[in-house]
């Protein structure tokens, strides 16, 4: 199975495709998908949407898993970036009904096995879990490693964390 997985942003959206034999991963690619900050609402949310399809025609994945929101205080960051995920759900939609979503707390307890733990911890374990030589870089990638990891760690669950 190949899983793409995303952590959504509007200047930085990450992305990380994971392959799953068994109970075996294997990184097969990451990046990231940026956007200008000086170019237009609608001009990067269009950047984005392009991106995703050409990641989804790329790597042809059997599910693609999203990092859910979470905004505690910027509400106007927080619009921004439920736009870019409304796009890149929108462009993946388009290929596949196998979108699923993950809660920060959930990827965290699934890649360390602690629900709070810290960034640095998530980005070691995704390096130790994908046998990988160094963290990956940048942070969104590191992170869209991990929701692709989360989703192969579900198993039968997965069920539970289909976007309806």
């Amino acid at each position: 199975m190949t899983i793409l997985g995303i952590d959504p942003g509007l200047a930085t959206l990450g992305w990380g495709v994971v392959e799953q034999t068994g109970s075996r991963l294997r990184m097969v690619q990451y990046g990231i998908l940026g956007t200008k900050p000086g170019n237009t609402l609608p001009h990067r949310l269009r950047s984005i949407y392009i991106g995703m399809q050409q990641l989804i025609e790329t790597y042809r994945p059997d599910d693609v898993a999203f990092e859910e929101l979470f905004f505690s205080k910027n509400v106007t960051t927080g619009m921004a970036v439920s736009a870019a995920r409304g796009v890149a759900l929108v462009a993946a939609a388009e290929k596949t009904d196998n979108l699923y979503e993950y809660t920060p707390m959930q990827i965290k307890q699934a890649v360390v096995g602690y629900g709070k733990a810290e960034k640095q911890q998530v980005q070691q374990m995704v390096k130790m879990l994908l046998s990988m030589k160094e963290i990956a870089r940048p942070d969104d990638a590191a992170d869209a490693l991990a929701v692709a990891i989360t989703h192969a760690h579900t198993g039968n669950a997965r069920a539970q964390f289909k976007i309806m």
